[in-house]
């Protein structure tokens, strides 16, 4: 089967990466429609290629803002161009698409379209931004969903039929925690750590994270990832015990963090499923989440425990308790190893996929 995965803003490489080689792994034959990272190198392509066919002049520009209408210029030509591209594939599969006002009217035609919702709708849409992606949504023959929420929404909120949604659970970033193993720590402490991971955005809940950490003076609580909004207030107001790392880390850095960490907490206000999450779980770290979206669901296989979000005394109830009860966090890591190896490993999610193309390629055969 000759498939093609495209992500054109490169919006999710280690997801692209981990899909890509699973799908390879499974005997099909994968090529991988990206840009380059913004921010540094990503994983070596495993049994798939890599083709960098979006926004080639963008990548040699330094200034963000410059380089935004790059990349706004190129969008259509390169759409374009992939289109032609798409002839040789069976199925292709979108991870993201992000000028949603003219995206629907670029996609290729003559096989089967997938796109993966990895966030159903805009979270800090521009002005008529979710009404266009509805419309993206009903361009595609299959939606894949991460958790049953995920689907939910699609259905609900956006109004697909049930029956072009498919839930295929997101994988754990095993290749992330395979790489680095002699990294020394990010800091040296003698207390447990807590971490708080990923780019900083205010619907991820710090702000109720800092407050909930007051009266924690036994442990640290490490906030690492790049700033995509002010955090001046939250640094200020931050109480002991807490360090800021408000940069962009790296897959070179990340193990480090992820292998140091006693407890790993996301206390957000919305979300489907989190790569951090997913990472996380590759290090068979115990996890604290808040319980929105598709994070029951994982907390249901034994490998997170939940509070409710937004409220900060419960956070800090659940931060004291796990911080204090060693055996209930090894509980919550022989769970995440037992999601890793089952629900969430790639391989079960590559044969899913594999099922969905199947399906669509049989249907496409009968039209």
């Amino acid at each position: 089967m000759r498939v093609h995965i495209v992500d054109p803003s490169a919006y999710t490489p280690p997801y692209d990466h981990a899909l890509s080689a699973a799908l390879a792994a499974e005997g099909a034959e994968v090529e991988l429609y990206t840009s380059r990272f913004a921010y540094g190198p990503v994983a070596a392509a495993q049994g798939y290629a890599r083709v960098e066919a979006f926004y080639r002049r963008a990548a040699r520009v330094d200034s963000p803002a410059i380089r935004r209408a790059v990349k706004l210029a190129e969008h259509v030509p390169d759409m374009l161009r992939y289109r032609r591209l798409a002839r040789a594939a069976e199925i292709v599969h979108f991870q993201w698409l992000t000028v949603q006002h003219l995206d629907g009217h670029l996609l290729p035609a003559g096989r089967p379209l997938v796109i993966t919702a990895h966030d159903i709708l805009p979270r800090e849409p521009r002005p008529g931004q979710r009404a266009a992606q509805r419309r993206l949504y009903s361009r595609f023959d299959a939606v894949v969903a991460h958790s049953r929420h995920g689907a939910q929404r699609l259905a609900v909120e956006v109004g697909l039929d049930p029956d072009r949604i498919h839930v295929i659970p997101h994988g754990a970033f095993e290749h992330l925690a395979a790489a680095r193993e002699d990294a020394p720590a990010p800091f040296e402490t003698d207390r447990p750590v807590v971490l708080c991971f990923g780019l900083m955005r205010p619907y991820k809940g710090i702000d109720l994270l800092l407050e909930a950490w007051e009266g924690i003076v036994d442990a640290e609580l490490w906030v690492a990832g790049m700033p995509r909004m002010d955090i001046a207030g939250l640094r200020a107001s931050a109480p002991p015990g807490v360090r800021f790392v408000p940069r962009f880390i790296g897959d070179d850095e990340l193990p480090a963090y992820f292998r140091r960490a006693d407890l790993v907490v996301l206390p957000y206000r919305e979300i489907d499923q989190s790569g951090v999450l997913f990472t996380a779980l590759a290090f068979a770290k115990p996890l604290l989440l808040s319980d929105v979206g598709g994070f029951p669901e994982v907390a249901a296989t034994g490998a997170a425990r939940t509070f409710p979000s937004g409220d900060a005394a419960a956070l800090h109830g659940a931060l004291v308790d796990l911080l204090g009860d060693e055996a209930a966090r090894a509980a919550l890591a022989a769970g995440a190893r037992a999601a890793m190896a089952g629900p969430f490993s790639w391989r079960q999610a590559a044969r899913a996929t594999l099922e969905l193309y199947a399906s669509l390629l049989r249907e496409a055969s009968l039209r």
